[in-house]
């Protein structure tokens, strides 16, 4: 909820009049991805109800999972669907992508903090959106944006596969972490939910004090003038 609203006011802060369809429902993900295909084609009629592209400038989303998934409505639905799955799917942005097309108003208040930024898989390679989110930290006064080695290597969460695949995701968190406690970063900034929760879980079982955030948190403190 912070996330959704820290976006919300950057979109604001942008010049955007923000709408939020009380009849959206889920992305779908995470039936399609477990095969459950009907469900999540229902789910997906839903959200182009919900968000009718006709009427709006753009369809943001601040979850890389669930925006790679809305921009997969095209290929779920049947034939006679697709002109309109292709008008919602040309609306649906990442909030990094799209602010950064929009142009971004320059943020006037400094965050002093050394922050390294994960890649979420849905967001660099389902959506090649890698330079983007990059982008809107380095805009950030006093921010130090640090690299991450494998950066673009998966943190374990990958939607269900935590669930399926418990020893491998376990595997990839401890790496992931141990890459993250080398920069010497305060914080580790990611585009999704999923790899939040996921590395969120790493830092509370190493007992670290390393804060994980979306870039919109960040660059709606710099807006904003807050403090963690």
């Amino acid at each position: 909820p912070e996330t959704n609203a820290a976006t919300a006011r950057v979109l604001q802060q942008n010049g955007c009049e923000v709408m939020v369809p009380r009849s959206q429902v889920c992305c779908g993900a995470i039936h399609y991805h477990s095969g459950v295909e009907q469900p999540a084609i229902a789910l997906a009629r839903r959200n182009m109800t919900a968000f009718d592209p006709d009427r709006l400038d753009a369809i943001i989303v601040n979850a890389a999972g669930c925006g790679a998934m809305l921009k997969e409505y095209p290929h779920m639905l049947p034939a006679a669907e697709h002109d309109q799955a292709a008008r919602f799917v040309a609306k649906v942005k990442d909030i990094s992508e799209f602010l950064v097309a929009l142009g971004p108003v320059a943020p006037e208040h400094p965050v002093p903090l050394k922050v390294a930024y994960h890649d979420a898989c849905h967001l660099c390679h389902a959506q090649q959106i890698r330079s983007q989110p990059r982008q809107l930290l380095a805009m950030i006064p006093g921010l130090e944006l640090v690299p991450l080695e494998e950066s673009e290597l998966c943190c374990g969460a990958a939607g269900t596969y935590n669930l399926t695949q418990p020893e491998m995701s376990e595997r990839l968190g401890r790496r992931k972490m141990d890459h993250i406690e080398a920069t010497g970063a305060s914080v580790v900034a990611a585009g999704n939910v999923g790899c939040i929760l996921q590395i969120a879980r790493k830092i509370k079982e190493r007992r670290s004090t390393i804060e994980v955030v979306h870039p919109v948190d960040l660059l709606d403190r710099a807006y904003q003038g807050k403090q963690a």
